[in-house]
């Protein structure tokens, strides 16, 4: 059984052209060990694919919160698209298992490199799109956005991580991030504060900034970072498959 196969399998996919998803399997670093000139990476179906996730992401916004703002969904839009949670939802494929990478990009540990990962994502969309269309890409990714609403924040306006983090930890954990100043050095006209976050049992950091107001937020932010880490390895240890089929996406963000 072939990469290109096998991913099908996972997919429940099968493509009438299976070049286009041998090409999105590829990253650049393998193409210098590849015999032949023929052959080409996968970054022009990732800037395709990320033009119709965008696309799919914002028709299943509008769809589902008819009564919000065009400035929250604009928010709600950039928190499903970004790196983390495309590095997700490719786990929930295994996609990291079926890409042909260079050997020193397989060494440094690509195949679970959010970044790749994300960008890898995007190309598998692209070559989905180019092989059947927009309503493939729908059955696909409508069950991964179906499952992300209800975490999303409806606020017009883009939360700090402060904010995000309190946001975060209230509404899963259902307790408040405690901050605490850990030191406070340099001379009185300028000084470091270094402040620690708990977010939650499994997940702490410290921030360093020029005021306590300033710390704090780099402890949220160094600990968001932390949540979505977890959430990734998470999401990488589960071996179920979402299907295509999955029931469309229902109302129910919470409120900020």
């Amino acid at each position: 059984m072939t990469a290109t196969t096998a991913l099908e399998e996972h997919l429940g996919i099968t493509f009438r052209d299976r070049s286009l998803l041998a090409t999105a399997l590829r990253h650049k670093s393998a193409l210098n060990e590849l015999i032949g000139d023929s052959f080409e990476d996968n970054e022009r179906l990732e800037f395709l694919g990320d033009a119709i996730l965008g696309a799919v992401v914002a028709e299943e916004l509008f769809r589902a919160f008819p009564s919000v703002p065009e400035g929250a969904l604009t928010n709600m839009r950039a928190e499903l698209v970004r790196q983390s949670s495309l590095a997700r939802w490719a786990r929930r494929f295994s996609l990291g298992e079926f890409l042909v990478l260079g050997r020193g990009e397989e060494q440094r540990g690509g195949r679970e490199r959010g970044g790749l990962l994300s960008s890898s994502f995007e190309a598998l969309l692209g070559a989905l799109y180019l092989d059947q269309g927009m309503h493939a890409v729908r059955q696909l990714v409508g069950p991964l956005i179906a499952e992300a609403l209800p975490s999303l924040s409806r606020s017009p306006r883009a939360r700090d991580p402060k904010s995000e983090l309190q946001y975060r930890v209230q509404a899963q954990l259902g307790v408040l991030p405690r901050y605490h100043v850990l030191a406070v050095e340099g001379p009185e006209h300028r000084p470091v504060f270094t402040v620690e976050v708990q977010a939650g049992p499994d997940i702490s950091a410290t921030g360093i900034g020029p005021s306590k107001q300033a710390a704090e937020q780099e402890a949220a932010r160094q600990a968001l970072q932390a949540w979505d880490e977890l959430m990734a390895a998470d999401a990488g240890e589960s071996t179920s498959v979402l299907s295509p089929r999955t029931s469309g996406p229902n109302e129910g963000a919470a409120c900020s």
